[in-house]
């Protein structure tokens, strides 16, 4: 009986979205076609009034609906859905930038969290030591990172240091194995329900792709230091993103570390900034669902 319950909220739920959805599709077209009447256009693409390139009308709906889907699936609040379809219905500049986010490594955009790990077995072939001498410090003489993300680190440090800024990496790549250890000690120091707070099980780590950098003390101090400020401030400029923000462990399941950055590329990180108020998690989930749903 419970089984049949659980089934048959799915269904609701399920046959609700298509409703939604068939609504909103009527809508677009109802308004698509008033606007052809209005404007006399053509199906081809036409110029706004801003100059802003549009796109054609049939295009827009079909796009509009991948969308919908997209923002529905991956959870995304009502505050950030909303300017994200204006802006798909005003023109072609949320898919343009869109696209220029999914370029590039795949694992860049790659959705891990609590819920979806990384292929078993991952690790990545292009590792590189971090060594001292570099414009970077170094907390210890085993980190490692993805060559191209080492390289932006380096980049990062640099401009950091103009400002009177030093970057200490503390911890970067993990292996699979490493985690395990990690994760078992976090668990035994304060239970599993804490250390499932701040602390990845392994195979479910950002640190795992190669990409992200615990940086300075990794604890809630490091908020409040010149290199904490510093990169909260400029880090998506160089692509590197917050992955865990404060305010948001229902969303990302971790508390706040300010000093885990991810390296996600310029691209992407002005993508989250400028579509999901700078919210790694939500840009993530929307881009995890949109290729989960091919064009048409």
């Amino acid at each position: 009986m419970r089984r049949s319950k659980k089934n048959a909220a799915k269904l609701f739920k399920k046959t609700a979205l298509i409703f939604c959805l068939l609504a909103l599709f009527s809508c677009i077209k109802a308004k698509s076609s008033q606007k052809m009447d209005d404007k006399n256009v053509n199906d081809g693409n036409v110029q706004s009034g801003s100059g802003k390139q549009e796109l054609p009308v049939n295009e827009t709906d079909e796009t509009l609906i991948r969308v919908e889907l997209a923002l529905q699936k991956a959870g995304i609040p009502d505050d950030i859905a909303v300017n994200i379809r204006e802006t798909v219905r005003s023109g072609s500049r949320f898919i343009d930038e869109l696209g220029m986010a999914l370029e590039g490594d795949p694992y860049l955009h790659f959705l891990v969290d609590k819920r979806r790990p990384l292929p078993q077995g991952y690790e990545p072939s292009d590792l590189v030591s971090l060594i001292e001498g570099k414009t970077y410090r170094i907390g210890r003489g085993d980190l490692r990172l993805r060559s191209f993300v080492e390289t932006s680190l380096e980049e990062m440090a640099k401009a950091a240091k103009t400002d009177g800024v030093t970057l200490l990496a503390s911890s970067s790549y993990r292996s699979y194995d490493y985690q395990v250890t990690v994760y078992n000690r976090n668990v035994q120091e304060m239970g599993t329900e804490a250390a499932d707070r701040e602390s990845a099980r392994p195979g479910y780590s950002q640190h795992q792709t190669g990409l992200a950098v615990d940086f300075g003390s990794i604890d809630d101090t490091f908020a409040e230091t010149k290199a904490g400020k510093w990169l909260l401030e400029n880090a998506s400029g160089f692509g590197w993103s917050l992955s865990f923000p404060d305010g948001y462990e229902a969303v990302t399941g971790y508390r706040w570390e300010s000093w885990h950055y991810r390296y996600v590329g310029t691209a992407l990180s002005h993508f989250i900034d400028a579509y999901f108020n700078g919210i790694q998690q939500y840009a993530l989930q929307f881009l995890h669902e949109w290729e989960k749903q091919p064009p048409k």
